[in-house]
């Protein structure tokens, strides 16, 4: 007899482990396999309801006694960058970024290796070797694309690619309403050029021209200084009980 899938999904909860984010809290998530002919459509589905992906997982915290991780949106059609900002982008105008399928490369690799080893290197994926690289880029079931960021060549107009080195990388999902950003990197000795900001400026310029309404930055938690930089990127919206909300913060 033929074992054939359930059409809903099937739903599972990880066991406690200590939170990144918050001392002395434990997290746990909600997960499910991202599969098959739907998991673009199950991807929309649940990133609108607060789920991340993670190769062909998605995920949700679903911590007994915290509820600090919050998911966030821009409203792109909106967004006006600040002074700040406009500086960010006038710094970089020398990169282009040349989108691709998502297929990883040894020059990824090697610039994600320099980036955990100097931002991250007591965090979760500091010990990820060139396979594990290559699996979080292709083990997916969804439009995954690689933008690959690089100095601006003479011929950059008609190629729609850089030339030089690689500096920068974004891993992001193209779904029905947004761009959801899965994961970025860059060179970190070019910490002047904001190239983190400069990314998800780029994100939000590419969500405007493609007239989708929301780029998804993942989880912020109040009070973490490693995600205090999402809540710059205002009109956006925190995902709450009574759903999505307009966020009223300050703009920096």
């Amino acid at each position: 007899m033929k074992h054939h899938p359930p059409h809903s999904p099937q739903f599972f909860l990880t066991a406690p482990s200590p939170c990144p984010y918050i001392e002395g809290e434990f997290e746990r998530k909600v997960f499910t396999h991202l599969v098959g002919d739907r998991a673009p459509e199950l991807n929309d589905l649940l990133t609108q309801g607060g789920f991340r992906r993670s190769q062909n997982i998605a995920y949700r915290p679903a911590c007994e006694t915290c509820r600090a991780c919050v998911s966030v949106r821009i409203l792109v059609g909106e967004f006006e960058p600040t002074r700040s900002m406009r500086r960010v982008v006038a710094h970089n105008g020398d990169l282009v970024g040349a989108v691709h399928d998502a297929e990883p490369s040894s020059e990824q690799y090697s610039l994600f290796r320099t980036y955990l080893d100097a931002r991250h290197r007591d965090g979760g994926m500091s010990d990820m070797t060139v396979l594990d690289y290559a699996m979080m880029v292709e083990d997916s079931h969804v439009d995954t694309r690689i933008i690959e960021y690089r100095r601006r060549g003479p011929d950059s107009f008609i190629t729609g690619k850089g030339d030089g080195e690689l500096i920068a990388v974004a891993l992001t999902d193209w779904m029905g309403d947004g761009l959801s950003m899965v994961y970025s990197f860059y060179d970190p000795a070019l910490e002047h050029r904001s190239l983190g900001t400069f990314m998800i400026l780029d994100h939000i310029a590419r969500a405007q021209a493609a007239g989708l309404p929301y780029v998804y930055l993942g989880y912020w938690v109040n009070g973490s200084r490693k995600m205090a930089y999402k809540v710059r990127f205002e009109p956006q919206e925190h995902l709450g009980p009574s759903g999505w909300e307009r966020y009223h913060g300050k703009t920096g």
